[in-house]
């Protein structure tokens, strides 16, 4: 499937969801993830976008994409430039995605010639560590033991988890503890007994970090249910 070129550079913000069949554009396309995985087929070749990188996707190449969960994309559509010529992923600047409500299309697309690539690499696999995590909340997480479960190192994997996430991967953990915990007191479970579940040493282990995260006082999240 073709589509007439743009006259110009254009930003829209997409949300994807689910699978989209192969067809290419006669312009070039950038797409720079928001949140999300993005998978892309580009003329039979694999590749993705997720919120620590951005693709090129030139004119005439046949992409497929397939977002398992929802993935939100800043898609900038733009006649064939120089720096759109070639299929690349490259990390973009951090203003592209904190100002992406005001920015200029054709600033970017004027940017891209001279922008670095990033080499092909491991994904990381949120949903993969949510579940991990999940199913193991009351043992220790360590960032080399995240990182285990992708393949990488504990530097590598830190870096990027902060640049996908925008946080670090000891605040996600505790994230998913705090989580759990709430749902659980929620359901009418002793405050003991959630602090053994979801990994803190004791009950005025976890009362303090419910206090101190969410605000939060344990008696008031039982008298919610």
């Amino acid at each position: 499937m073709s589509h007439a070129q743009p006259l110009q550079p254009t930003a829209t913000l997409r949300r994807y969801a689910g699978a989209y069949a192969a067809h290419a554009h006669a312009y070039a396309q950038v797409l720079v993830g928001l949140s999300g995985r993005l998978e892309l087929e580009l003329d039979g070749r694999a590749t993705w976008v997720d919120g620590a990188c951005a693709l090129v996707v030139p004119p005439g190449v046949a992409h497929a994409y397939l977002a398992a969960s929802p993935a939100r994309v800043l898609v900038i559509d733009s006649p064939a430039l120089p720096g759109l010529e070639r299929t690349r992923r490259f990390v973009p600047p951090v203003s592209w995605k904190t100002q992406r409500g005001q920015l200029d299309a054709d600033h970017i697309v004027g940017e891209l010639a001279s922008a670095a690539g990033v080499l092909q690499r491991r994904p990381i696999d949120l949903a993969r560590i949510d579940a991990a995590l999940d199913g193991q909340l009351h043992t220790r997480w360590s960032t080399a033991r995240l990182a285990a479960l992708c393949h990488l190192s504990a530097p590598q994997f830190h870096a990027r988890f902060v640049a996908l996430t925008g946080r670090t991967p000891a605040d996600h953990v505790r994230a998913r503890r705090l989580d759990r915990a709430e749902q659980l007191l929620r359901s009418g479970l002793g405050l003991e007994a959630v602090a053994l579940q979801v990994g803190y040493a004791s009950a005025s282990a976890l009362a303090y970090a419910l206090r101190r995260e969410r605000g939060l006082g344990a008696r008031a999240l039982r008298r919610a249910v």
